[in-house]
C-alpha cells in the first residue's frame, strides 16, 4: 500500500490521557514506549525520564545527541530541584582564536562552536541521587533501539532530509565523514518507516552505562574525543571533558494567579517567561482569541525578551541579578510602556539604586521535566567516528562582542536556550511542561501556561491552541489558524503580522498534570509525532 507519511491534508483531533500509575510524553513515540518498559519494571518517574533521556538520540537524532546538553526540574518526594547540565566553551576557545582563522561570527557548523557536553554528565548526577533501577537496566531499551533498529517516524524523516540539505555543502571535508557515515548510511537521509539501526550509538551507551558515564569524560570515549579534535583542529579536549560537573541549581518562580511558575536560573532564559508573566499578571484576561489579549502578550514577551537577551549569561557575569529581574516593580514600570500600539521594544535597566522535550510521573508522585538539545537540529554536523556522537553546536549562542556580557570566552557557559518548566500551587507539584524550539520556547511557556490558567483550557487544548512568536522589532509570525479579523486588528495597531505555514517553527510541547486523587492527565503536541505511554 503505497501512501505519503507526511501529508496530512484534514484536521484531526487528540484527546487528553489519563492514568492512575506512571505516565511518559515525549515527542517520538518509540522513546515514549522506552520510558514505560522502565515504568513497568518498578522505575520511578527519573528512572524513565533517564531512559528516555538516552533513547532520544537514538530515535530523535535530528534534534540531540551525545554531545547535547540538557536542563531539568525533578519533584521527589515533596521537594523541587533543578539541574543545570550544559557545558562551557572549551579552554581554547575565544573570540580571538577564531578571527585568527578567518571568523567574523561564531560558525554554526564544524569544530568550532562545539561546547563542552553536558547531558551524560546530568543524566548520571541525576540517577545517582534519585534513580531507583540500575544504571543498566535504565539504558537497556536505549541500547536495544540502537542495536536493532526502529522504523523512523515522519517528522523525524522531514528534519532528516533538511538536515541532508545543510551538512551536503560539506560533504567534502574531512571532519564531516562521520556525520554522513553514521546518520545517511546509505547516502541518503532516512525515510519515513525506514528502519534505521546505530550499532556504534549502541557501544557508546554501553560504555556510557558501564562506567557510570566516566568512560565519556574521562575514558574511552574521552580519549576517541580528543583524538579527533587535535586531528581537525577542534577547540575541545580531554582536559575540558574531565573538569566537566554539571551543577544542581536552585529553580526561580514567580506566583501567577495562585499557581507557582518554575524556571531554571541563568545562564539559561526561563527568566524571561517569568518576567513577561510578572507584567501580565498586571492585567485581567477573560478571553483567550481577543486582539487585546494577545497584543498585551506579545508587547510584555517583547519587553522581556529585549532584557534577557542584554542581560542573560553565565551568573558571574551578569550585570544584573535575577531577583532585580523578577522584582515587582520593575515589572510595573515595563507593563507601563504598554499601550494600544506594537512597541519597538528597548532594553530596560532593572537596578534602579536589582529541543527534545519530554516529562515523565509516576504513581510515588514523582514528576521530571527534562529538555535536551544540540541546539541546531544534528547540531555542529561532527561526528566522532566509531562512537556516534554527534556535537552540540551551542557555543553559536555565545556573543561576538568581547564586551558583553555573553561573550565568547573558554570555560564560560552560553546563554542557552532550552529551558524545562514546572508548575505548583500551595506547595503542591501540579503540572510538568514545556515545549521546545529554540527562542520560541519562552514565548510557548507564557502562551500554554495562559491558556491553563487564564482561559481555562485543558492541557491538550492548550497545545492545540494556534501560537504567535515575535522574531524581532514589531515583526510577529502566526500560525494558519489564528482568526484573520485578529490579524488584522494587529497589523493595525502597528504589528508586522507574518502568517507562519511551517508549524514545526511554533514549538513541539508536552504536559502532565497531577490532580489532588494522584490520577495524572497527559497531552503531547499536534506539530510532531508526540506520544503518551502511560498505564
Amino acid at each position: 500500500m503505497k501512501f505519503d507519511a507526511q501529508n496530512y491534508p484534514y484536521a484531526s483531533k487528540r484527546s487528553v490521557v489519563y492514568a492512575k500509575n506512571g505516565m511518559v510524553c515525549v515527542g517520538n513515540p518509540t522513546a515514549a514506549s522506552a520510558g514505560l518498559q522502565t515504568l513497568l519494571k518498578g522505575g520511578n518517574a527519573i528512572d524513565a525520564a533517564i531512559t528516555v533521556a538516552t533513547c532520544q538520540p537514538v530515535v530523535e537524532p535530528t534534534g540531540n545527541g551525545l554531545g547535547s546538553d540538557c536542563f531539568a526540574l525533578i519533584w521527589y518526594k515533596g521537594k523541587l530541584y533543578g539541574i543545570n547540565g550544559s557545558g562551557p566553551a572549551p579552554m581554547a576557545a575565544s573570540i580571538a582564536a577564531l578571527k585568527e582563522r578567518g571568523f567574523d561570527k561564531i560558525p554554526p557548523y564544524g569544530v568550532e562552536p562545539i561546547n563542552v557536553p553536558g547531558a551524560v554528565g546530568a543524566w548520571m548526577e541525576i540517577h545517582k541521587k534519585f534513580g531507583k533501577l540500575p544504571i543498566k537496566t535504565v539504558m537497556e531499551p536505549s541500547i536495544n533501539y540502537a542495536e536493532n533498529g526502529y522504523p523512523v517516524s515522519p517528522n523525524m524523516s522531514r528534519l532528516w532530509e533538511e538536515a541532508d540539505g545543510f551538512y551536503t555543502k560539506y560533504k567534502d571535508r574531512p571532519e564531516f565523514k562521520g556525520w554522513f557515515d553514521t546518520f545517511e548510511p546509505n547516502g541518503h537521509w532516512l525515510q519515513p518507516g525506514e528502519v534505521f539501526k546505530n550499532p556504534d550509538m549502541a557501544k557508546s551507551l554501553r560504555l556510557i552505562a558501564e562506567t557510570y558515564g566516566d568512560a565519556f569524560y574521562k575514558g574511552e570515549l574521552a580519549d576517541k574525543i580528543d583524538a579527533f579534535m587535535q586531528e581537525h583542529n577542534g577547540f575541545l579536549r580531554k582536559s575540558d571533558l574531565e573538569a566537566y560537573k554539571p551543577e544542581w541549581v536552585e529553580p526561580l518562580s514567580v506566583n501567577y494567579r495562585g499557581y507557582d511558575i518554575w524556571e531554571l536560573p541563568p545562564n539559561g532564559h526561563g527568566i524571561t517567561v517569568l518576567m513577561a508573566l510578572n507584567i501580565l499578571k498586571g492585567y485581567n484576561f477573560t478571553e483567550r482569541d481577543t486582539v487585546e489579549s494577545m497584543h498585551k502578550q506579545i508587547e510584555a514577551m517583547k519587553l522581556s525578551f529585549v532584557d534577557t537577551k542584554e542581560y542573560v549569561a553565565e551568573p558571574s557575569y551578569m550585570k544584573v541579578t535575577a531577583e532585580q529581574l523578577l522584582s515587582e516593580r520593575y515589572a510595573a514600570d515595563r507593563r507601563a510602556l504598554i499601550n494600544d500600539k506594537a512597541l519597538e521594544p528597548v532594553v530596560g535597566d532593572p537596578r534602579y539604586s536589582s529541543t527534545v522535550y519530554f516529562c515523565t510521573a509516576d504513581a510515588e508522585g514523582n514528576m521530571v521535566s527534562m529538555i535536551q538539545s544540540n541546539y541546531r537540529g544534528f547540531g555542529s554536523g561532527i561526528v566522532v567516528p566509531g562512537t556516534s556522537i554527534s556535537f552540540n553546536d551551542r557555543a553559536e549562542n555565545f556573543s561576538f562582542d568581547e564586551t558583553h556580557p555573553n561573550a565568547l570566552q573558554g570555560g564560560k557557559r552560553p546563554y542557552h536556550t532550552i529551558i524545562p518548566a514546572f508548575m505548583t500551587k500551595d506547595g503542591q507539584a501540579v503540572s510538568a511542561f514545556g515545549i521546545m524550539g529554540g527562542f520560541m520556547q519562552p514565548q510557548a511557556h507564557v502562551q500554554v501556561a495562559m491558556n491553563m490558567i487564564d482561559f481555562g483550557l485543558n492541557p491538550q487544548q492548550a497545545l492545540d491552541a494556534p501560537r504567535w512568536q515575535w522574531i524581532g522589532g514589531k515583526t510577529v509570525e502566526v500560525e494558519q489558524d489564528t482568526p484573520n479579523h485578529i490579524i488584522r486588528q494587529l497589523q493595525r495597531m502597528g504589528h508586522n503580522v507574518v502568517v507562519q505555514p511551517d508549524p514545526y517553527h511554533m514549538g513541539r510541547g508536552q504536559i502532565i498534570i497531577r490532580d489532588e486523587d494522584g490520577v495524572l492527565c497527559g497531552a503531547t503536541e499536534k506539530r510532531t509525532d508526540g506520544q503518551i505511554a502511560c498505564f
